[in-house]
Formats: structure tokens, C-alpha cells, sequence
């Protein structure tokens, strides 16, 4: 059978067939409404118990009530088939035009209309992140712009609703300074330039709002598409990375709150683990002052990356605060603490045929593998761009140790265009083949390790910022270039790079976290942080999708396929406050794959 013509699982979408609780929408002229985004929310839910610091008591099974998001046919209508029989809320968005939110039994049909959006700064407002980001203007410092881009937006949008108004060039400063005390590698000459550029620049988009351009427009193919969302965690988690795991289960990490997310989406149940601490453990981990401003965390770890075990279905967990790797048995839901000698900053992780578990070290520029049949690490490591950067890595110990007495981080070095000591490691991946490829953000490089001699080979990258990277099913590369809103496919075979701009509007405007590979179908699915979406690029037939997500705000920075083509990601802001509702949610995304026939998008109407 032709992957690309196989049938796709979408009994649960249901549009046009259902014969109750149908919504018919117009526009003030009666004129039926394609593509309006309708999301459903009950309005009466589940007791969550939420007596352990505000999130439920690990161990216990809880029940996530979801939302569940359509789009309107030709014919203006959109039917549900969930939360029958229940109160629920309805929210109607589509650009261009006013939200319309009311209360309605999911059994009811109802006929409604949609008001333009008249006034330009609502207008403005109602676009996402990246039309801002596009509408600074950096003068003719293209560097400067992607420096801004891949510093300041690591953690959450540039150009959210919480950036798009005026603030004194003394507020921008404050802010810099914070954000570098979060980990922000902006260069010295950036944040001396930057506070007057963005207090003069967001003050003149506030006051003339017309400069905000419009955001990508909305495709036909969102009609067979449905969204579902899960609340989970509160407005101080981050839910950054998750897992499918072939028992068919999600896996998500709170990574602010050491939380382990165990979720059922056949029935939205979960269950939350807390990681296992050990008697040291302080605090904040080995960065204990990072987050001493952050209201509330518990963050001893931070848990941050997922990888599954070929062999026995364990979960190989990276904490970013400490000197561990952490094993979830999914069975007898018990955590092992594998504790290294070495390395600062587990970053991302991946498995093996042979079983074996790699990652990437972020702050002590090195990749780890262990091998669980002799239980020991190896650490391989990267080669260092100069002197200077090869003193700063051997002594980060010494740094983090600074930092953690109260000396920030700007203070200790001055940071140049170039990171220099922090090249920074961060996606892996394993191609079919049994090697070991990695990107380093900072370093404008990609590496391969040679699963049989542990040999290191390293490739510059003719653009900005690789961040994280998947092999495809024939074992090239797809990179996400986080600065330069497109990814690019590297051959192995030939060692070229391919570019495949994102087509987001404007062009140019976004910053892909993070992507993965459906290596059945082949799709390179994008993470589309600044757009509020998540976009697909069919390797054969060389097309792009586009799919808004229901959030405004939406931050997301891992994306899981399953078996049968359906999508899933979290909304992941660092803070989640930032999310329209302040609320993280895990997402998945279904969607009919051969209804996509256009690589470019249609016009609004």
C-alpha cells in the first residue's frame, strides 16, 4: 500500500454528518463562514484534587476534561459529537472578525453571526506574535534582529500580548538583565542596543497599528482537521517535553515542577509521578539561584527530555539540574537515579537499537552515552572553537558553583556574538543506520558520532541556530533553524543542506523550537512557536500545512507522533501564565492528510 494513500484513523472527527448541536455561522450579512476555529469547552467538569502545592497527589488517577476545537465547512456549519447531553462553552474565532464566546447544551443547534474586527489596534491585537516580530524594524542589522530572536525567545514569544505595548527603555534593561540571569546568551553589544530599540519600536506599533501585517491565512484542509486539548498542570508549570510510548500512553514532564505526567488520551486520565530525590538535592538543583525569583517551583531536577527503551519500554528522563539520568519503569512506576561523574546540563535524549541511551550535554559541551547492559556512562567530548571557549568549559563547574553563591552570570564574563564557551549541544538523534547526530545552537554546527568507533565528525551550518534535529526514514537529517524561520534537510550521503522556508505570513516571521519526522508517511512536522501553530511539510510531495492552534500564546517545543498519523504537543511557555487562558494543556492534532492539495495558502473570506 502507498504510505501517502494510506487510510487514515478519523472516525472521531465528525463535521457535517452529526444531526444535533450544529452551529451555523454567517457573517453580519448572513453570508455562510468557512474555517471559523470553534472550540468546545464543558462547563462542568471533574473535581481535581489539587492539595500537593496545588497540582493532585501522585498516584492518583485523575480525569482531564478536554476541549475539543473544529473549523467550519463551506456551508458555515460545525457539528460535535462530544459532551453530548452537557452545558458547554462555545468560542468562536476566525481573523479579521470579534470573538464570539456564549454557553449552549452541546445538543443544541444554533444559528450565529460574526462581527469584523474594526479598529486597527484591536486588529493588531488580535494577530499572532510573529506579524509583531516581523514589524520591528532592526534597520538594515539582520544579526541583530536573529540575535534578539534566538536569545529572547528561547522561553517564551517575542511579540506576545505581554510585549506589545509601550515600556520605558529603563523596563527593557530590567528585563534583559532578568533574562540573562535565566540563561538568555544575548551578547554585551545586543543588550546596550536593544532596550532603546524596543522601547521605540513597540511604542510606535502601538500607536500606529496599521504597520502589524496579517498573519497567515486559514486553508480548506483545517475542515477535516480536529484539536483537542488537555488541561494539565497550573499557570507555574512548563510542560516541555513529552513521550508516546508504545503502550499508547503520553508522557509529559513539568519541568518546573519535577512532575511526571502519565495521561490516557482514550479517556483523558492521568496519573502524576514526582521524581525521586536524592538526600543532596538542594533546591533549584545545581542552578540553585536560576529560578529564586520564579513564585513558585519545585524544581530539584528538571525534568526536561523523553526516550524509550527498545527492549523493555523504560523511559529515559534528562534533568537539567542535576548530574543524573533518571529510568521510569512504566510497569512498576518506579524512578532509578543513575548519577554521572561529569557533564553540566542533560539536554535531549535518544535510544538505540542496541539499547543504548544518548543526549546531549548542554553547558559542558559533550554528547553522553550509557549503556544499561554495563550500566556506564561514556562521555565523548566536543571539540571547542577556541582556547578561550576550551577554559570556560572545563571550569563551568566552578561557574555554576558561582552562580549558585548569588554572582550572576553577566557578571562573571562578558558574552560575545559568538557564545564562545557555551557552544551548546541540544538536539539528537539516532539515523537508521545506528548514528549518533547532533546539533549545537550557539556553535552554527551540526556533529556526528560514529556508533561503532565513538569517532566525532562535525559540519558547519551555512545558517544560524540548528536546535534540534530527527532523521528521516532514509537517515537525513531535518534541522530546525530556530533564527532563520525555516528548516533544512542535510544529506548525510553528499553532506548538503537543503532550506525549506516556512511558509508563514509574513515570510520570514518564524521560530521553529523543535521538529520530528513521521517516518511512515514521510511529514516533517514543525514546531511554529511564534505563529500559535504547528505546520507539516510532506517530504514526496513537496508541500506545506499550516494548522493554528486554539490558544493564543501558544508555546510549544516538542511534537510525538503516533502510530496511526495523529500529532501531539504541549503549550509549553516558560511562563505558562503567558497562554491566553494561563492554562498548559497537552494537544493533539488529527487531521486527513489527503485532504491537504495545495501547498499554498487560500485567501480569508
Amino acid at each position: 500500500m502507498n504510505k501517502l494513500l494510506a487510510p487514515f484513523l478519523f472516525s472521531l472527527i465528525s463535521i457535517s454528518t452529526a444531526q444535533a448541536g450544529t452551529l451555523s455561522i454567517s457573517n453580519e450579512e448572513g453570508v455562510a463562514l468557512s474555517k471559523v476555529m470553534v472550540m468546545q469547552t464543558p462547563m462542568v467538569g471533574h473535581t481535581l484534587d489539587t492539595s500537593d502545592m496545588g497540582y493532585p497527589p501522585e498516584k492518583v488517577l485523575n480525569t482531564s476534561d478536554a476541549s475539543y476545537t473544529l473549523f467550519s465547512d463551506q456551508n458555515g456549519k460545525v457539528a460535535f459529537d462530544s459532551h453530548q447531553g452537557k452545558s458547554v462553552r462555545i468560542r468562536i474565532r476566525k481573523p479579521k472578525y470579534q470573538d464570539l464566546t456564549f454557553e449552549m447544551n452541546a445538543d443544541e443547534n444554533r444559528q450565529v453571526s460574526m462581527t469584523p474586527i474594526v479598529d486597527p489596534l484591536a486588529l493588531a491585537e488580535s494577530q499572532p506574535a510573529n506579524t509583531w516580530l516581523s514589524a520591528l524594524n532592526f534597520g538594515d542589522d539582520e544579526l541583530l534582529k536573529k540575535q534578539y530572536v534566538m536569545q529572547c525567545g528561547f522561553c517564551h514569544q517575542q511579540g506576545s500580548h505581554f510585549f506589545r505595548r509601550p515600556r520605558a527603555e529603563e523596563n527593557w534593561h530590567e528585563i534583559i538583565y532578568r533574562m540573562v540571569g535565566y540563561g538568555s546568551r544575548l551578547h554585551d553589544d545586543a543588550q546596550q542596543k536593544l532596550p532603546k530599540l524596543l522601547a521605540d519600536e513597540y511604542s510606535r506599533l502601538y500607536k500606529n497599528p496599521a504597520h502589524v501585517p496579517e498573519g497567515t491565512p486559514w486553508n480548506n484542509y483545517l475542515q477535516q482537521s480536529r484539536v483537542t486539548e488537555w488541561p494539565i498542570g497550573d499557570a507555574f508549570s512548563q510542560m516541555h517535553d513529552l513521550l508516546h510510548h508504545s503502550n499508547g500512553l503520553i508522557y509529559v514532564g513539568d519541568n518546573l515542577q519535577d512532575r511526571l505526567f502519565e495521561i490516557d488520551p482514550k479517556t483523558g486520565q492521568y496519573v502524576v509521578y514526582k521524581l525521586k530525590r536524592e538526600s543532596d538535592d538542594q533546591h533549584g538543583g545545581l542552578m540553585a539561584n536560576r529560578l529564586s525569583a520564579f513564585p513558585k517551583h519545585e524544581a530539584f531536577s528538571g525534568i526536561h527530555s523523553f526516550a524509550e527503551s527498545p527492549k523493555d519500554g523504560h523511559i529515559f528522563i534528562t534533568t537539567s539540574y542535576q548530574q543524573r539520568l533518571v529510568e521510569f519503569d512504566p510497569v512498576s512506576k518506579v524512578f532509578t537515579n543513575h548519577k554521572m561523574d561529569e557533564g553540566y546540563y542533560p539536554h535531549t535524549i535518544r535510544s538505540d537499537a542496541q539499547d543504548r541511551i544518548w543526549f546531549t550535554m548542554a553547558l559542558s559541551n559533550q554528547i553522553a552515552m550509557f549503556d544499561r547492559e554495563q550500566e556506564k556512562f561514556t562521555m565523548i567530548d566536543l571539540p571547542s572553537r577556541s582556547t578561550q571557549e576550551a577554559l570556560t568549559v572545563s571550569g563551568m563547574g566552578v561557574i555554576l558553583k558561582l552562580i549558585d553563591w548569588g554572582l550572576p552570570l553577566a557578571n562573571l564574563f562578558s558574552i560575545d556574538e559568538k557564545s564562545t564557551g557555551v557552544p551548546l549541544p541540544y538536539g539528537i538523534d539516532v539515523t537508521p543506520n545506528g548514528d549518533i547526530w547532533f546539533a549545537r545552537l550557539h556553535a552554527d554546527s551540526i556533529g556526528k558520532v560514529d556508533s561503532k568507533t565513538l569517532e566525532v565528525s562535525m559540519y558547519d551550518t551555512p545558517f544560524l541556530g540548528p536546535r534540534r534535529l530527527r532523521s528521516d526514514s532514509q537517515g537525513n537529517l531535518w534541522i530546525a533553524a530556530f533564527p532563520e524561520s525555516m528548516i533544512v534537510k542535510f544529506d548525510p550521503k553528499t553532506e548538503a543542506f537543503s532550506e525549506y522556508p516556512i511558509p508563514v505570513f509574513p515570510l520570514g516571521s518564524e521560530t521553529p523550537y523543535s521538529l520530528n519526522v513521521d517516518t511512515v508517511r514521510d511529514i516533517v512536522w514543525v514546531n511554529g512557536n511564534t505563529s500559535d501553530a504547528l505546520y507539516s511539510y510532506d517530504i514526496n510531495a513537496a508541500q506545506w500545512a499550516h494548522y493554528p492552534m486554539p490558544k493564543r500564546v501558544t508555546f510549544t517545543r516538542d511534537i510525538e507522533i503516533a502510530p496511526n498519523g495523529d500529532v501531539y504537543t504541549t503549550n509549553a511557555s516558560f511562563p505558562s501564565w503567558h497562554i491566553e487562558d494561563a492554562q498548559p494543556t497537552l494537544i493533539r492534532l488529527q487531521t486527513d492528510y489527503k485532504s491537504i492539495i495545495s501547498p499554498a495558502p487560500e485567501g480569508q473570506h
